[in-house]
């Protein structure tokens, strides 16, 4: 199955979209990483201070976390985590990137919806990512060698597709993120100049990743619909 050309012409696209995507995000985030914005203020500071302009003090809080762009919002704790170069930088980059998580903050205070929707299928998909492909692979078994196992089949599709329905609710979520973000920081006067396109281009790269993601997770499910159908028929 893992030799099916089948499964290289519908995965190699994929994974050229997110090979892409990730070196897009990565050479404008190095980019402008390296511009410092003119007002000296880090990704901490603009975050404090977006969060007052949100009208979010007191609710929303921003802490550090390690790694390179492993900023996130968690909704559970209502906390901005930045990464270091984020969080101490006073570059063009920190002030897009500590913006467009309170956009995700803005999200949460205001139940928007496809938010809402993605934290309620998280526990669905963390079980299903895992099982399906167990689920499936026995089905498939089955199917090719005993003449049954197609409902099994259908059940590990099933539980893989909460993997590509994740994905799909993501892009809405973080697009509507980065507006967001956008509508901050021009609000807020932090950014000079052509300071507020280049945070925008950081966030347009990040953006890829997700649209790169849910392409790639998509025809992986697609493939083993195909498959699941090829079995049954033989």
């Amino acid at each position: 199955m893992f030799f099916d050309p089948l499964y290289f012409i519908l995965a190699i696209p994929g994974l050229l979209l997110t090979l892409l995507a990730q070196w897009r995000v990565k050479s404008t985030y190095d980019k402008f990483a390296r511009v410092r914005n003119a007002r000296g203020v880090t990704g901490v500071e603009a975050a404090e201070i977006l969060i007052r302009q949100a009208g979010l003090q007191g609710r929303v809080s921003v802490q550090g976390t390690p790694g390179k762009l492993s900023d996130h919002y968690d909704p559970r704790n209502q906390t901005l985590y930045l990464s270091p170069e984020v969080a101490r930088g006073a570059s063009v980059a920190s002030l897009g990137i500590a913006a467009h998580e309170l956009g995700h903050a803005m999200q949460h205070a205001q139940n928007y919806g496809p938010l809402n929707l993605r934290m309620a299928i998280v526990p669905m998909v963390n079980i299903g990512s895992g099982l399906g492909y167990i689920v499936f692979f026995l089905g498939f078994c089955l199917a090719t060698q005993a003449g049954g196992g197609g409902l099994i089949m259908w059940l590990g599709i099933l539980l893989l597709s909460g993997t590509a329905l994740f994905s799909l609710v993501t892009l809405p979520v973080e697009f509507d993120a980065s507006n967001r973000a956008m509508r901050l920081l021009e609000q807020s006067g932090l950014t000079v100049g052509q300071e507020l396109q280049g945070a925008r281009s950081v966030l347009s790269a990040a953006a890829w990743t997700y649209v790169a993601a849910a392409a790639s997770t998509l025809l992986n499910l697609l493939y083993y619909v195909l498959l699941a159908q090829r079995a049954s028929r033989e």
